[in-house]
């Protein structure tokens, strides 16, 4: 078997391997492959140190300073490599698939591993992920729907009936408004959303249709690739409407028991969009613990948005979806009966 392996055989080995990215914890923190362990060669600190060596005095001087940082580690790399994979086998990669990942692989080797390394290192797989989005080959069904329709909820009701979802707002960390961050883990990098997402795509049989939530192209900080947005924006589009009293509770449920302090500022992130005398009857209703009335003034904000993103989709296929209720569970069995029928 070849050790060093093109993007894809690597993605296939590391399935049934240990995979280390043996890349410095910043250029880890920044992004990485999804499922790998953080196995640094060098620190942040020393990682500086030996590009900075390299610069100035030149590649074998630069050399014999890794060699001088990483000798005193090696039989810590070994026994710590022992119980991340007691059957021996690993996959190892670095930035380029140069030195880091080739000594570490040898060491290994030399321990009675087998291991495999990533041609080109996370650099080339970061060329594989951005041209994968330019033609991803799934049937995406688009579920839309004015803020508080309960979107994410149905889709999980989807997944449960066995159909494949995509949840974006899940892989973000963000559900996608000014209150989006509210209740959620920190946000991954762009870098690393855009990793996450093209796992998570992989994942997927082609042949079945895929289920996802219509969005702006940014969830917070993080942005969709513009290839797989656009491929999204022109997919058949469900727009589901229920009742604004319904949307008006499910918010209720989201928010109701956060910091008061949050909602707030959430509020404060939108004030030029809002209008000021909407945003001080917000305020004031948040302070009365009114938050059904904050939450209709929030509506009132988002709705327009939404109706215009709704006049400007390029989909070909928008059908309107009325209920009188707003059971997820229901509105995703009628998406699929909607569907199965044709």
């Amino acid at each position: 078997m070849n050790n060093r392996l093109d993007v894809a055989e690597f993605l296939r080995e590391s399935n049934t391997r240990v995979l280390l990215d043996v890349r410095s914890p910043g250029e880890y923190g920044q992004g990485h492959i999804p499922g790998a362990i953080s196995f640094p060669l060098f620190s942040d600190a020393e990682r500086a140190l030996v590009g900075t060596c390299y610069k100035q005095q030149g590649k074998e001087q630069a050399l014999e300073l890794g060699l001088e940082l990483v000798g005193p580690k090696m039989a810590g790399f070994i026994k710590q490599a022992r119980k991340l994979a007691p059957e021996r086998r690993l996959a190892v990669h670095c930035w380029r698939g140069g030195q880091r990942s080739g000594s570490m692989a040898w060491l290994f080797r030399q321990a009675g591993f087998e291991v495999v390394t990533l041609e080109g290192g996370y650099k080339n797989y970061r060329r594989f992920v951005l041209e994968g989005f330019q033609d991803v080959p799934l049937d995406l069904l688009v579920v839309g729907g004015r803020t508080g329709s309960g979107k994410t909820k149905i889709l999980k009701e989807l997944a449960l009936l066995g159909e494949q979802i995509i949840d974006l707002e899940c892989i973000a960390h963000h559900k996608g408004s000014s209150f989006g961050s509210i209740g959620e883990a920190a946000q991954p990098t762009v870098e690393q959303f855009e990793n996450d997402l093209f796992h998570a795509l992989c994942a997927l049989d082609p042949s079945r249709r895929v289920w996802i939530e219509n969005e702006s192209r940014s969830i917070g900080r993080v942005y969709i690739p513009a290839a797989f947005w656009e491929k999204m924006r022109h997919s058949p589009l469900f727009n589901v409407q229920i009742p604004e009293a319904v949307r008006i509770e499910n918010l209720l449920q989201d928010y109701v028991l956060t910091d008061k302090s949050e909602l707030e500022a959430a509020f404060l992130r939108i004030d030029r969009k809002l209008g000021g005398q909407h945003l001080k009857a917000a305020l004031e209703a948040l302070q009365a613990d009114d938050f059904a009335t904050a939450a209709r003034i929030a509506l009132h904000y988002y709705d327009k948005t939404y109706q215009h993103g709704l006049e400007n989709n390029p989909s070909p296929d928008i059908r309107l979806l009325e209920y009188t209720h707003g059971e997820p569970a229901d509105i995703a069995k009628n998406l699929v009966e909607t569907l199965d029928k044709k």
